[in-house]
């Protein structure tokens, strides 16, 4: 028999053309763990699902995973839908990837989602709200589980970066039914406490089932409400839960928080010696600028001949008396001669210089009312008549009332 030879390539095609021809294999759905997990810079995603047996390699392209709505991460349970194919090249057969969802946590998210957009809208996330950490916290209450890792890198972090700080651990349960309650009662606790200047918040990495405690609205409610500022610091850099979008600041890790939370003392001693430096040497440049101002004033002839000065104070003072007294004079001389043109005009206007040549006025002797018409009186009344010098009493008569001013007679008795 003669043996019948083909190409690698020619094998790889044949293989892919007998997977591609089989129903089951185009449309799969996958569930394993994710491994290996790499973004390429061109947006394709390549990682491998395994379980506790084997391992298949997978390609999620770009065109693809443009919807996702989570970041894929190493050690995620996801259930990959796709179709099996052979890449030729290497003749290595792998799955690819069209949808990707974590395993068992859809509802999950849909709540996680909820409860966010939810919160959002009511202001829990605003950053108006959110509190500056202290600059020098002198004790840090810690809500954590007192046996994980996250409590063992906190506490050593914020030791090394300052050996006098005080930590306040309050043990709770991270994960299960049970770790809400004791997280949002443990918070309302560190707020009762008047020494507690800052509260870190977390746990270590996990899976969204075991951070789930964190995306409970009843944690997220007694961080908001929390007056002492609040450092989320919940899983891996990559892990977000509702407690970060309320907290004052999220760390990426335990480890992260406690750098945030404690300052470096070293780093502490070395600004504050700058400083000090500094303010030492604003205050010599202050003095000396100071002394050469005195210097120079000590130089200046007023002050070698302060006679001069006064003498020149005194000149001045003259001058300046000499010119107020010359106004005062020259506003009573406007002011007098104002007085005396008004005097004379009132005397001008005074009745008794007209009474001097030869008028009189009539009043009334009775009432002293001016009598200015023949219409005011009648016969009989007795009317008092006013000259420059005295006055005399009169009985009217009789009358002669005129029409007009050539005083003609419209009736000569009444």
């Amino acid at each position: 028999m003669q043996d019948f030879i083909i190409t690698v390539h020619q094998l790889n095609e044949y293989v892919r053309s007998l997977i591609a021809r089989d129903p089951l294999l185009q449309q799969v759905k996958v569930r394993g763990e994710i491994s290996n997990f790499k973004l390429h810079s061109s947006g394709h995603m390549y990682f491998s699902l395994k379980d506790e047996k084997a391992r298949i390699q997978c390609v999620f392209f770009r065109q693809s995973n443009t919807g996702l709505k989570f970041i894929p991460k190493d050690g995620m349970r996801v259930l990959a839908s796709g179709y099996v194919s052979i890449y030729t090249k290497d003749g290595q057969y792998q799955l690819y990837v069209n949808e990707l969802q974590p395993d068992g946590i859809g509802e999950l998210y849909l709540a996680f989602e909820a409860l966010k957009r939810k919160l959002r809208e009511e202001g829990l996330f605003d950053p108006g709200h959110k509190k500056p950490l202290p600059l020098l916290p002198s004790k840090i209450a810690v809500v954590t589980s007192n046996t994980g890792a996250a409590i063992r890198d906190i506490i050593k972090v914020a030791r090394r970066r300052n050996k006098n700080i005080d930590i306040l651990v309050i043990p709770v349960r991270v994960q299960g039914v049970e770790a809400p309650d004791q997280i949002s009662k443990a918070i309302r606790y560190a707020n009762t406490r008047s020494d507690i200047d800052l509260i870190i918040v977390g746990r270590g990495g996990g899976s969204i089932e075991e951070l789930w405690a964190f995306n409970e609205e009843e944690v997220a409610r007694a961080i908001w409400e929390s007056n002492i500022p609040v450092i989320s610091a919940v899983g891996h850099e990559t892990d977000y839960t509702i407690a970060d979008f309320v907290a004052d600041v999220r760390a990426a890790t335990p480890s992260v928080a406690a750098e945030l939370a404690v300052p470096e003392s070293i780093a502490l001693q070395s600004q504050i010696t700058g400083l000090r430096k500094a303010l030492l040497e604003a205050i010599l440049v202050n003095l000396n600028a100071k002394q050469h101002r005195l210097d120079v004033a000590g130089k200046s002839y007023i002050f070698k001949s302060p006679q001069l000065l006064l003498s020149q104070k005194i000149q001045l003072y003259d001058m300046l008396y000499q010119r107020f007294c010359s106004s005062v004079r020259s506003m009573l001389q406007k002011k007098s001669d104002l007085l005396e043109k008004h005097m004379t005009s009132l005397k001008a206007l005074d009745p008794l210089n007209v009474l001097g040549r030869g008028f009189v006025y009539i009043v009334n002797a009775e009432t002293g009312a001016s009598i200015q018409s023949i219409n005011s009186i009648k016969p009989s009344d007795r009317i008092r008549l006013c000259f420059k010098d005295g006055r005399a009493d009169a009985l009217i008569e009789n009358l002669e009332v005129y029409q007009s001013c050539d005083n003609t007679k419209i009736n000569n008795k009444r």
